[in-house]
């Protein structure tokens, strides 16, 4: 097989995966994400391939990053209802918290192997999602942290937008609000400035400042008529009180 169609595959499985945790990641973020939001960040976190063939920078990385392509294989396992068995060759879990806990119990190691590369960098921004998932909030915030300050400007967005998520499970308005600002302010690639503002305003409206909330929907009809965001902003603007 050619080198670069090898290279290719790579990517495809890659991209397959982190959309599929950027699905999770949106599931369990937000009680009531809409399909414009999680459309938005699906498809603009392909842009994180990128990186202008980071697999590749040495031989380190090289390895990291088919660690990481096995770890993100993991969250497309299925979780097996109640009460069936698992099946000899079809690996699945037991629950979703279960699968959480392998999986970030490989991308662990993948940082704590090769912490240095940038795919370990992409490692520890998923060990903050498994972390918020199987509730080890403290852990998500240590990662998530960590990639929202990485030099990578896509990265550094979804750790934000991923931490804000864990400050609102924690009551952490304040810091919840300013990291949705900062998104707003500095928009990227994968979190753009719609998705920041419904996030803000959903944000409010679970806190009951529904004036908060009215006000950037209104900005969002203002700024982007005639669009599926702002058609979103005026249904969800309609229903406050």
């Amino acid at each position: 097989m050619r080198a670069e169609t090898r290279h290719q595959l790579k990517e495809d499985r890659f991209s397959k995966a982190t959309i599929h945790a950027a699905e999770q990641t949106v599931h369990w973020t937000v009680e009531h994400q809409s399909r414009l939001v999680i459309a938005g960040i699906v498809v603009a976190v392909t842009a994180l391939i990128g990186f202008g063939g980071w697999y590749y920078m040495n031989s380190q990385d090289e390895k990291a990053s088919l660690e990481l392509g096995s770890a993100t294989r993991v969250l497309e396992q299925q979780v097996r209802p109640a009460g069936v068995p698992a099946q000899p060759g079809f690996p699945s879990f037991a629950s979703a918290q279960e699968r959480a806990t392998e999986a970030r119990k490989q991308f662990q190691a993948i940082v704590d192997k090769y912490p240095r590369t940038r795919t370990a960098d992409m490692a520890r921004y998923f060990v903050g999602l498994t972390s918020s998932q199987v509730g080890d909030n403290a852990a998500a915030e240590r990662a998530l942290q960590e990639a929202a300050k990485s030099s990578n400007k896509d990265l550094a967005s979804l750790g934000k937008f991923a931490l804000a998520a864990v400050f609102r499970a924690e009551n952490k308005d304040a810091q919840a609000i300013d990291l949705y600002k900062q998104l707003i302010e500095k928009p990227s690639g994968v979190v753009s400035k719609i998705t920041a503002q419904l996030e803000l305003a959903s944000f409010y409206e679970g806190r009951q400042k529904p004036d908060e909330a009215k006000r950037i929907y209104d900005q969002i009809q203002k700024e982007s008529p005639a669009t599926e965001a702002a058609s979103l902003a005026q249904q969800r603007a309609s229903k406050l009180k």
